[in-house]
């Protein structure tokens, strides 16, 4: 057999952006997908038992990572034909009594609709939002080296470390981690005098489905709550996510790389023979596959990685708009459902204790705010997830409907089809997702630092073999680094390649 220089073991995001980091680079690439389709976290399907040619995000929907991380700064999917499209409201949090916060992308509206707490929002969030590269920059860097933030910087192509370009990191790292300590701790109630601001706030903390305060939780709200007042907002791809990915498969293609659906990978045996192997897997797979290749030390290390709670999908058809209460909810395409910061700390303290909540945290994505063509004869997607304990067997239907009705009378009505995707079953979908843990991985601070373990590089195990996925630095999201990070390494230690490719258009 023909020897490849790399192989990629699965096909989400960060397992793209390590094959065409690595083919741009001139190298032979093949990406092995065991689903029939492409895109792992990042795919747009229609729903067999919805019937009809909609068409639903199978996971991730709203996507301010598409255009603020360092990778897609760089490979531009908007000079590609991408189109994302930002709402006016980039996320909402209904509360009882007629009310709601909303953050809209102009952060002078969102100040303005918070009465009291209008100062305290614009200068919590208003200078991250203005230098939204640093910050993204120390989120999404490999959380290990200097050069690994500065590169988030200037974008991926950036490799020179800089006495410059270490200055312009100093006071937003200082400010950001200052409101990360703020809002990670117990001093996060001093802050805001109204439960709107408080619970907006929250809503965003929320995604990382941990218990509430919290560093990790803090870090991902200020991260994503900037973006929603930087440039591109907390963008919707128009025709669904998989439009992200049909991009990064199309570059891969023209540059040579290949890639093959159908293709589980079990043992070593499964695989071509490759220079390099980089899995864009959980550690578990990583090590089913290739453990006998690893050192005792690191091997054991990798075993003690922690995933953490879950989510349970539903999809619904409405023919019509959810009524919420408060029409201005209606304007976001991302919508937090859950109540007030205690019901939402309460919700996710369940959730940790291994316990369904009475009154659930529920992410909304309502993608025709944003993309009326998703819409079909009348009718249109809605996407949710609820957050339940890890492995939750639970159809979580009607949980979610009583949520959303709860803040939207009349929900019910507006409900001409449904389809539940339990916890349990989500790795059927996307085998990274064990027991439903959309994160591949716990969502701790710690766990956010040590990921998948405290391991100088996080991403190269073993001579030729890489782990490139969510379980690396820099963690979850639609952002392509992790496997960026790791395709830089591979490109200098297995093929001596000491110029970065660029990713451009």
């Amino acid at each position: 057999m023909t020897l490849l220089d790399a192989v990629v073991v699965g096909s989400g995001p960060n397992g793209l952006a390590a094959a065409v980091t690595l083919a741009r680079a001139g190298l032979g690439v093949r990406v092995l997908e065991a689903q029939p389709t492409v895109g792992g976290g990042a795919r747009t399907l229609a729903i067999p038992e919805l019937g009809g040619d909609m068409l639903f995000d199978l996971c991730s929907a709203v996507h301010p990572m598409a255009w603020a991380s360092p990778f897609f700064r760089d490979f531009d999917l908007s000079a590609r034909g991408v189109e994302l499209v930002a709402p006016e409201v980039a996320y909402a949090q209904p509360l009882d009594g007629d009310r709601a916060g909303l953050a809209f992308r102009d952060l002078t509206r969102t100040a303005d609709r918070l009465g009291p707490d209008g100062g305290a929002w614009r200068d919590l969030l208003g200078p991250l939002a203005a230098d939204w590269r640093q910050v993204t920059a120390l989120a999404m860097g490999d959380k290990r080296t200097v050069r690994g933030m500065l590169e988030g910087v200037r974008g991926a192509g950036g490799h020179t470390v800089t006495a410059s370009g270490l200055a312009s990191m100093v006071r937003p790292g200082l400010r950001f981690a200052a409101a990360l300590l703020e809002q990670g701790g117990p001093r996060w109630d001093r802050r805001f005098l109204t439960e709107e601001a408080k619970a907006l706030l929250t809503g965003v903390a929320a995604h990382n489905i941990t218990p509430l305060p919290a560093l990790s939780g803090a870090g991902t709200a200020l991260l994503l709550a900037a973006l929603a007042h930087a440039d591109g907002g907390w963008a919707v791809p128009v025709g669904g996510s998989q439009a992200i990915t049909d991009a990064m498969v199309s570059d891969l293609e023209a540059h040579g790389g290949t890639v093959e659906v159908g293709r589980r990978v079990d043992t070593w045996a499964d695989l071509p023979p490759a220079r390099a192997v980089l899995f864009d897997t959980t550690p578990s797979t990583l090590l089913r596959v290739a453990g006998d290749r690893i050192r005792s030390g690191r091997h054991a290390a990798l075993r003690r990685f922690r995933h953490g709670n879950a989510a349970a999908k539903v999809d619904f058809v409405l023919d019509g708009p959810v009524p919420w209460r408060v029409p201005d909810v209606g304007r976001a395409a991302t919508v937090h459902v859950g109540g007030s910061r205690a019901e939402l700390v309460a919700a996710e303290d369940s959730v940790a204790h291994g316990l369904h909540a009475d009154h659930p945290v529920v992410l909304v994505s309502d993608p025709s705010i944003a993309d009326p063509s998703r819409s079909r004869g009348g009718t249109r997607p809605l996407w949710t997830y609820a957050h339940v304990p890890a492995g939750s067997t639970q159809d979580v239907t009607e949980s979610v409907t009583r949520q959303i009705e709860r803040f939207a009378p009349g929900f019910r009505d507006v409900v001409v089809g449904s389809r539940c995707l339990p916890a349990a079953q989500m790795e059927r979908h996307n085998q990274n997702y064990l027991g439903g843990d959309i994160s591949a991985g716990a969502a701790t601070m710690w766990q956010m630092v040590a990921r998948p373990t405290l391991a100088p590089d996080p991403y190269q195990v073993a001579e030729g073999l890489y782990l490139c996925s969510a379980s690396t630095p820099p963690g979850p999201g639609v952002h392509g680094m992790g496997g960026w990070h790791a395709a830089r390494r591979a490109l200098l230690r297995e093929f001596d390649v000491r110029s970065l490719p660029d990713l451009r258009p």
